[in-house]
């Protein structure tokens, strides 16, 4: 018996086909496309969904986080920063400015 999909909005997907998103294959993506684009409601049920071992785990994969979510994310599963990807990419190539 295949999983029922979370319910989730299509806001973060514009650029994909909604329907036809595998949630078992592509989890990294979805949760990339989620925690980045979509509104909170979403990210609680994407958790309610993985369960929370499955996205600690699986968000250290994500080769980009906007900086709040970043910054959220570790926090909250109280995750060191140094242990994301995305972390260990923006320190190799620094922006010349910070804003």
């Amino acid at each position: 018996m295949q999983k029922a999909k979370p319910n989730i909005s299509k806001a973060a997907f514009w650029d994909v086909n909604f329907d036809e998103i595998d949630f078992e294959k592509n989890q990294v993506f979805i949760i990339d496309k989620v925690f980045n684009y979509g509104r909170f409601s979403d990210q609680l049920e994407i958790i309610r969904y993985y369960g929370v071992e499955t996205i600690r785990s699986l968000i250290t994969q994500v080769p980009y986080f906007r900086i709040e979510v970043f910054a959220f994310l570790s926090s909250y599963f109280k995750i060191n920063p140094e242990d994301f990807k995305c972390y260990l990419q923006r320190q190799s190539n620094p922006t010349h400015w910070e804003f």
